[in-house]
């Protein structure tokens, strides 16, 4: 316990150090010129004061060379500063084994040229950097100790491919996006050590697929979006992604793979029997059949150790829930997004679904039936009711007030951290409920009919971190009135259209913590915040973003205005001058309800 606390106490002062050390520019210049004491420095200290630096945007070309005796870890991901000068440093790194540069833009064949012969480097990440070819290809065969090598949507071509045949000690190989053929699929047999292979959207067919069984430690095999129709027998595999396949039979007879995970998003299944008769799904714990063809479910059952299940768009029907029932005693993670359940499906889950931890049901004719069904499933922690039927409001006979508000059935949810509701016409009454759901850190609304009543039944809800009311008839008032969660961090109010400028940057000045996000709210403060740690190439960089995303907002400012078009000339007015207390805007969201 002693021993605990002293570590406790020694972490949480090199984060002190480390926060200090990053502070400013100046802090970097007065620690940088003692090189003696920085190459004492154990690896994972600075691999994480690196880190800081990167993120804080004071790590530079030569600031580096103060790792070179130490690090042994960096991420650069995205960093479209990253260039020739900056792997001319790292080149120097000694003991160098983990280095991601994917997504780094300026990287070319050159750039890559310094890493040449690194002997302690075995991670290697340079996807997406679409300056490297076939000739960089070339630079990477010196390093032989590489064990990890991602290449995807690079341009290297199939001749390329065939020559990291000599990188024998390679355990994983990202080759998606890339033009693989069978003949170069056919060159990498000599890799006898491969445990993770990426092909998506290749040229591999069946014939390449075959020679896969030559890979005898294989565990992981990506072949979406290719021609592959059936697959060997692979002992080995646990993890099999074949979405937007055409799928005959997953395997062999005479195997029964024992998959752990396996992905069939919008795959094309000819005979559902035939597709799982050769997997052993005793162990599968994770299937993804969303917007797939399958027009059965009758193979579920089989499935008892399953805890994510996704079916967002599939053929899944009412009738099919039972099969989803029977494997409900683990099942964590649950996905019938747009597809043709009703009510009356959701009420066979009930009780059946004792660990499940989200529900996803937008897009279906679910009503606020539903809901009461979902306020019987204990351990809940997301729910989505996005675009449903769902009202907020559900009907009594024979009880006073006939209409009750249905999201009191979440009440019961202990668990609930995030709730969506967008879409769907709901009116400032039926948040009420919410206000009692101690650990709900999200909600997002998403309505044309909400006032400023729903910011002060959100201001209630203690735990919420982000809040969206978009599309609404929030007014200056009832911002200027809203007194936020304590721990608040974002506030969407896109399409509240009866916001002005200066009511939504006096509240951004008020509450600096919260970031704000409306049409009229410019992102340039965050850019401001970070501005000062830039340097001018970055900052060119950042800039050139900020352009490229001026079209989409454009286009978000239309529909915007166009929320305008809903109302007559008196509403506008009437809605533009309203000063009615939340009391009032409530009692008439029930009777307008009702």
């Amino acid at each position: 316990m002693e021993s605990n606390c002293r570590q406790q106490e020694t972490s949480k002062l090199v984060s002190m150090c480390i926060e200090a050390a990053t502070e400013s520019a100046a802090a970097v210049e007065t620690w940088r010129r003692q090189s003696r004491t920085l190459e004492r420095m154990p690896s994972h200290l600075a691999d994480a004061l690196l880190h800081r630096l990167l993120r804080r945007r004071l790590l530079f070309p030569s600031l580096l060379e103060v790792f070179k005796n130490n690090a042994e870890e960096i991420d650069l991901n995205g960093e479209n500063c990253v260039d020739a000068e900056w792997m001319a440093y790292l080149g120097a790194f000694r003991y160098l084994r983990s280095l991601n540069l994917a997504h780094c833009r300026r990287i070319n064949n050159s750039a890559i040229w310094n890493i040449s012969g690194m002997t302690n480097l075995k991670e290697l990440d340079l996807s997406r950097c679409s300056k490297i070819t076939d000739a960089g290809i070339e630079h990477l065969l010196t390093i032989s100790a590489l064990q990890k090598l991602c290449i995807s949507e690079t341009c290297v071509t199939s001749d390329g491919v065939a020559r990291l045949c000599s990188l024998t000690n390679l355990l994983t190989l990202d080759l998606g996006g890339l033009c693989v053929t069978d003949s170069a699929l056919s060159s990498l047999q000599i890799l006898k050590k491969l445990q993770y292979l990426d092909l998506w959207g290749s040229e591999v067919s069946n014939e390449g697929a075959a020679l896969l069984k030559v890979f005898p430690n294989l565990s992981f095999l990506n072949l979406a979006w290719t021609n592959v129709t059936k697959l060997p027998n692979l002992f080995s595999l646990a993890f099999l992604n074949m979405s937007n396949c055409t799928i005959h039979s997953l395997f062999k007879e005479g195997c029964r793979a024992h998959l752990e995970k396996l992905i069939l998003s919008g795959a094309t299944i000819t005979d559902v029997h035939d597709t799982f008769l050769n997997v052993d799904t005793s162990c599968l714990y994770h299937l993804d059949l969303s917007n797939s063809s399958a027009p059965s479910f009758f193979f579920l059952p089989s499935m008892k150790a399953i805890t994510h299940l996704n079916l967002s768009g599939s053929l899944v029907v009412d009738d099919s829930i039972e099969h989803i029932a029977s494997v409900g005693a683990n099942l964590r993670y649950l996905n019938l997004s747009s597809t043709k359940i009703s009510s009356a499906g959701v009420a066979i889950l009930a009780g059946h679904v004792p660990c499940l931890e989200t529900i996803l049901l937008s897009s279906t004719s679910i009503d606020d039936t539903a809901v009461s069904y979902i306020g019987v499933m204990p351990s809940l922690k997301v729910v989505d009711l996005s675009c449903t039927l769902v009202k907020g409001f559900i009907h009594q006979d024979g009880n006073e007030p006939d209409w009750v508000p249905s999201f009191s059935a979440l009440q019961n949810l202990s668990y609930l951290e995030r709730l969506e509701l967008d879409e769907i016409q709901i009116h400032d009454a039926a948040l009420c409920p919410l206000t009692s759901l101690g650990r709900l850190n999200y909600l997002s609304l998403r309505s044309g009919i909400l006032t400023d009543a729903s910011l002060y039944h959100a201001s209630s809800i203690p735990r919420l971190n982000y809040l969206g009311i978009r599309d609404s008839v929030l007014t200056d008032a009832g911002l200027v009135s809203f007194v936020p969660p304590t721990m608040l961090e974002v506030l969407d109010l896109r399409g509240c259209w009866l916001l002005t400028e200066d009511v939504l940057s006096v509240f951004s000045q008020k509450y600096p913590q919260i970031e704000v996000k409306h049409e009229l709210v410019s992102s340039s403060t965050t850019e401001k915040r970070n501005s000062s740690f830039l340097s001018p190439a970055q900052a060119t960089s950042r800039g050139l973003q900020y352009k490229h995303k001026l079209g989409p907002l454009r286009s978000d400012l239309d529909t915007f205005l166009d929320q305008r078009l809903k109302y007559s000339k008196e509403e506008l007015l009437s809605l533009q001058f309203s000063t009615a207390s939340f009391s009032t805007s409530t009692d008439q969201g029930n009777q307008n309800h009702q």
